[in-house]
C-alpha cells in the first residue's frame, strides 16, 4: 500500500512549475527509489534503470511549467517512465538486429572475397568469363555503390577509411557494400549457363 504524501501534493508541483528548486528536490527524493524499482522491473538492467529514472527527473523539470495543470501526479510519473523504458527497449532491440545483420552481410561478403581469392593463379575459360560477368556487374553498378566496392575490394581499403575519403557515414557505406555484393551476385548467377555454375562449385571444393 501506498504511503501517504507527505506534502500537499499540488502546492508542491505549483512550487515547481514556478522554479523552486527545493520542491523538486522533494519531488525526487520521495519517487527516485520508488520509481527505480518499477523501472528495474522493466529493464533488468540497473544502469539502465537508473539513466531512465534520471532523464525522466530531468525532463520534468525542462517542461515543470506543465506541473501546474497535473492533478496526479504519481501516475503522470509513472507513464512518462514507462514510455522512456519501452523507447530504450526498443531502441536496443533495434540496435541488436543491425548488428546482427551487419555480421551477416560481414560473412557474405567474405565468402565472396575468399572464393574470388582461393582461385587465384587457376585459370580457366569458365574462370576467365566469371571473372568477366564480375567486371561486368561491377560496371552496371550505382556510382557511389562501385566506388565503395571498388575501395574495400581492390584497395582493400577498410569501412572507416572509405566514409572518411566519400565524405560518408560508415553504416552508408556498409549498407552500400552490402547492395553491391548481392547485386553482382544476382547478375553473375544470372549470366552464367547451369554447367559453369556447377563447374565453379566443384572448383570450391577442390581449391577451397
Amino acid at each position: 500500500m501506498s504511503q501517504p504524501f507527505p506534502y500537499d501534493e499540488k502546492s508542491l508541483l505549483i512550487r515547481v512549475s514556478k522554479g523552486d528548486e527545493t520542491a523538486f528536490g522533494i519531488l525526487f527524493h520521495t519517487y527516485h527509489n520508488k520509481l527505480g524499482s518499477y523501472i528495474l522491473k522493466l529493464t533488468e538492467s540497473f544502469p539502465l534503470t537508473e539513466e531512465i529514472v534520471q532523464d525522466v527527473f530531468l525532463s520534468i523539470w525542462q517542461h515543470r511549467a506543465t506541473l501546474e495543470d497535473i492533478n496526479r501526479f504519481e501516475p503522470y510519473l509513472f507513464v512518462i517512465a514507462r514510455n522512456r523504458a519501452f523507447n530504450c527497449l526498443k531502441q536496443m532491440a533495434r540496435e541488436r538486429m543491425r548488428q546482427e545483420e551487419w555480421a551477416n552481410q560481414f560473412r557474405d561478403e567474405r565468402d565472396v572475397e575468399e572464393y574470388i581469392e582461393g582461385q587465384d593463379g587457376y585459370e580457366t575459360p569458365c574462370r576467365n568469363g566469371y571473372e568477366t560477368l564480375i567486371d561486368q556487374a561491377i560496371s552496371q553498378l550505382p556510382p557511389q555503390q562501385k566506388k565503395v566496392y571498388q575501395l574495400h575490394n581492390q584497395q582493400n581499403m577498410g569501412y572507416p577509411d572509405i566514409a572518411m575519403q566519400l565524405g560518408l557515414s560508415a553504416t552508408t557505406v556498409k549498407k552500400h557494400m552490402s547492395l553491391a555484393v548481392r547485386k553482382i551476385r544476382d547478375y553473375v548467377s544470372s549470366h552464367m549457363d547451369p554447367v559453369s555454375i556447377l563447374f565453379l562449385c566443384c572448383l570450391s571444393l577442390v581449391w577451397g
